[in-house]
């Protein structure tokens, strides 16, 4: 495969910016070689500055349900554009955003917009500590919710895929207001609940974790986690920044029928544009500013660009809820070219190929994958025009553009790999 340009582009990018890229993971330090750059997308593909063409399971790591350049979104663009691009100041749309999202998710009472799934995080812990008067977040073991200081503790994701030390830059303090629990275990939830539980604020989790690759709860654990969380004054926080719009139209907490306290969801309200929204309980809500204590603020939260393009996003899948069987039947086709020996998880539309025999349930048992194997894999399928998450702890996605072609032709490639051994 040719790379010229992609490899002048690096060398470029390595003089001024760290690594070349401006987060972790797109160096492909996980499986080796030099990131294509990208010049544009479309549909089910994105290309490549040098021309090269790949069908794209990455989707801006999940966001774009509908594929790039959906014209609705486009569209919602362009009218934007004719108005002015940022306000600081209300507007009509941000209301209409907001009351879209809690139609969809009604767990989410009251929302503030903000401008990234990590701020979302960030304040929706804050705002936990400040309701409950605590100090203690359990996260679990893997789940990554953004580079909060505090959450940085066994965080999956770019912090596996390089091997950095979970804590690196973060205070002690910090580092130590977190308990961070195996994943699936109702069993350690019970015994931190049992030694900490009136100084414990929250439980954060993805409900389906997709930052160590896609791992489902296990039967009864969110249920456990739910329990336990109300039986101790603690709140129950779901990161669904992956999973929100994504494994059914209310998120995770629909398709498990768990109401979280509350919810953090990304870019996908956004149509792919930087954006984020926490929300939750009403009189937990109320206690942001201005109307109570808690402070977060933000000069782009609810810019005008990302919640045009999130009103027509969600307009669209309200529009056609046959998405999301769509998106199941094609999922399933595609992760059916698994052979044994490989481990596959999936949940609605995000899926990953675990290089491992055994059974994956959480970050230990993902760390045991042949990630020399995944990284030979991936550049085979990049070879022959797939393009996939550059690390085995990541998922996988497909969108409402990816066609019956796209899957026979990367179900091919996949096939070809494994054949040969």
């Amino acid at each position: 495969m040719n790379l010229k340009k992609s490899e002048a582009l690096l060398q470029r990018a390595r003089q001024i910016i760290p690594g070349g890229v401006n987060s972790p993971v797109r160096a492909f330090r996980g499986v080796g070689g030099t990131p294509p750059f990208i010049v544009r997308g479309d549909g089910s593909h994105i290309f490549d500055a040098d021309g090269n063409s790949y069908i794209d399971y990455v989707g801006s790591w999940g966001p774009l349900l509908l594929g790039h350049r959906h014209p609705a979104v486009m569209e919602a663009l362009r009218a934007v554009l004719e108005i002015g691009t940022s306000f600081g100041a209300p507007t009509e749309r941000e209301i209409q955003l907001a009351e879209m999202i809690r139609e969809a998710i009604p767990s989410m009472e009251m929302i503030r917009l903000v401008n990234s799934g990590t701020e979302a995080t960030m304040s929706a812990l804050r705002l936990a500590r400040g309701f409950t008067g605590r100090t203690l977040t359990i996260k679990l073991e893997g789940c990554y919710h953004g580079h909060v200081d505090s959450l940085l503790v066994k965080a999956g994701s770019g912090v596996a895929t390089l091997g950095i030390p979970d804590t690196a830059g973060v205070p002690a303090a910090f580092a130590d207001s977190t308990i961070a629990l195996p994943f699936n275990s109702v069993a350690a939830l019970e015994e931190a609940f049992e030694k900490h539980g009136n100084h414990i604020a929250a439980v954060i989790v993805e409900p389906v974790a997709g930052n160590m690759g896609c791992i489902p709860p296990a039967p009864g654990y969110l249920e456990a986690m739910r329990e336990l969380t109300a039986k101790h004054g603690a709140l129950l926080i779901f990161d669904e920044v992956m999973t929100g719009f994504r494994v059914a139209h209310g998120g995770a907490q629909q398709l498990y029928a768990i109401k979280p306290d509350l919810t953090t969801i990304g870019k996908v309200i956004g149509g792919g544009l930087p954006i984020g929204a926490y929300g939750g309980r009403a009189d937990i809500m109320s206690h942001i500013a201005p109307v109570g204590p808690v402070y977060q603020a933000g000069t782009l939260s609810g810019n005008p660009l990302a919640v045009a393009a999130g009103i027509a996003m969600l307009t669209e899948l309200k529009k056609n809820p046959a998405i999301y069987a769509e998106l199941e039947k094609k999922t399933a086709a595609l992760c059916a070219s698994a052979p044994a020996g490989i481990t596959l998880n999936r949940v609605g539309s995000m899926f990953t190929f675990f290089f491992t025999g055994a059974a994956v349930t959480d970050y230990t048992t993902a760390k045991r994958s042949d990630t020399a194997r995944f990284g030979r894999f991936f550049h085979h399928m990049l070879e022959r025009g797939v393009y996939l998450a550059p690390s085995q702890f990541e998922a996988a996605f497909l969108s409402a553009a990816h066609t019956e072609e796209d899957i026979r032709k990367t179900a091919a490639a996949a096939a070809e790999f494994f054949a040969a051994g």
